[in-house]
């Protein structure tokens, strides 16, 4: 008997360990994501098999500014392979601006600017994978089988018909705002129409862009090369799944160090990306919304970010930015945003909603403890904008009102994280492992000359 007891006290050690140990530490783990799979090329809509014609003639598209009102600006201005497919500004310089990047003035005469672009540029990298299912800050344009085209979109039943994803039906919308492309009533007839809500009527915006194209024979022969259609048959719909598929191929930013990894390279990442690997997907909680292959969940989010620039007409000043509530009309998604992909996150600053952090660090850092962050937010210098009296006043209109910076932070859903030093540098070291080195080095995605023999994006 004793020595029965004697031995079910020896096995009795070890389990009883190994259940002390569970429970100690499944605080530590029970939170902790597992990995995503590998990125493959069936995650995209092309599933490995581009279609060179489209993308042929999507490169043109993207990089001529045919398609704005003024013939002044083109899609590329504000999302360039220099600039690592945004623009390098908080908050971009839409028509009648001059210069690329953070170079890029407000214009000047009576074709200056009127006002900042509302929304930062958001990257393009990896928007062609067919997770990607809502698109812009607010969402308003996402993949909704209940639609008629297959989108919810503000276009509504005038959307065309045959767009091959949401990143075609994302791009027939940059045309229509008069202050990024199409400019302002009375100085073009696009812009005219664009004043009158006129998408797809007769003299709608995206009729008379086609026309333009029509009566360009070098863009005839690239149309009918892609689509087999003739010139009469052209619409913006052919150019948008155009630009879609050159977006989704030149931009994929799918093997990373990080991908690398994933698929089965151990010496991939660092010793310190490892440890931020693990941090990320456990106790920093990032993983928590930025989840999936492209570390997005596709949801909205209220994690207190600042608000500069003119805002979005909400509110009563004007000068707020209401998020997602814009499109749903409900009041409990104020402030929230759609979470962006972290892929090639390093090169795509400013970063945020309304470009408010212009470091990688300072942004991550208000993850880490968003109302301390808001509070402390330096309106007059962070922000990366070219300067203009008139524009300037509007900037910080929130951040200079303390009721609406409290309003802000009560929406806020992020609690405080604690890392030291040594896990923040962790952590910034796995962000990094997010860049794609083929993405470092864009040239070959621009186009010597377009079409029209406008001049290229600037």
């Amino acid at each position: 008997m004793l020595s029965g007891s004697k031995s079910m006290h020896r096995y009795q050690g070890p389990f009883f360990f190994i259940i002390f140990f569970s429970l100690a530490t499944m605080s530590v783990h029970a939170h902790e994501k597992p990995l995503p799979l590998p990125v493959s090329h069936y995650d995209f809509y092309d599933n490995g098999h581009p279609d060179k014609a489209k993308i042929a003639l999507g490169k043109f598209l993207f990089f001529d500014k045919i398609l704005s009102g003024n013939r002044n600006i083109a899609c590329a201005t504000c999302h360039h392979g220099l600039t690592d497919t945004g623009d390098g500004l908080s908050l971009p310089i839409g028509e009648g601006g001059r210069g690329l990047g953070v170079t890029r003035d407000t214009g000047s005469g009576s074709d200056a600017v009127i006002e900042r672009v509302p929304r930062n540029a958001p990257p393009i990298f990896a928007l062609g994978a067919k997770s990607m299912t809502v698109l812009f800050h607010d969402g308003r344009v996402e993949v909704d089988d209940t639609q008629i085209s297959g989108f919810r979109t503000p276009a509504g039943d005038d959307l065309p018909l045959h767009l091959d994803n949401v990143l075609a039906a994302q791009a027939m919308f940059p045309v229509t705002s008069p202050t990024e492309m199409a400019g302002q009533s009375g100085e073009n007839s696009i812009a005219d129409a664009a004043a009158n809500d006129n998408l797809a009527g007769p003299g709608g915006i995206w009729e008379q862009i086609a026309d333009r194209l029509r009566n360009n024979s070098e863009y005839v022969m690239l149309f009918n090369q892609a689509f087999g259609i003739s010139r009469y048959e052209i619409t913006y719909a052919h150019a948008a799944n155009a630009i879609s598929a050159f977006e989704s191929s030149a931009w994929r930013a799918d093997n990373s160090l990080f991908d690398r990894h994933l698929r089965g390279d151990k010496k991939a990442l660092s010793k310190a990306a490892r440890k931020g690997m693990k941090l990320f997907y456990g106790k920093a909680g990032c993983a928590s919304c930025h989840s999936g292959k492209f570390q997005t969940d596709m949801q909205f989010h209220a994690i207190a970010m600042p608000q500069i620039g003119p805002g979005k007409g909400h509110g009563v000043s004007g000068n707020e930015d209401f998020g997602r509530e814009a499109v749903t009309g409900y009041e409990s998604q104020r402030y929230h945003f759609r979470t962006p992909s972290l892929r090639n996150v390093a090169l795509t600053g400013p970063w945020g909603h309304s470009g408010a952090f212009d470091t990688l660090e300072g942004v991550v850092r208000h993850h880490l403890d968003p109302i301390a962050s808001l509070m402390s937010y330096n309106c007059a210098i962070e922000p990366r904008l070219p300067s203009r009296d008139d524009l300037n006043r509007h900037d910080c209109y929130v951040m200079n009102s303390p009721n609406l910076v409290a309003a802000i932070g009560e929406a806020n859903e992020l609690g405080k994280t604690r890392l030291s030093r040594k896990k923040f540098g962790y952590l910034m070291a796995f962000l990094h492992s997010l860049t794609d080195p083929d993405s470092l080095d864009l040239r070959q995605d621009i186009p010597r000359s377009v079409p029209s023999g406008l001049p290229l994006a600037d």
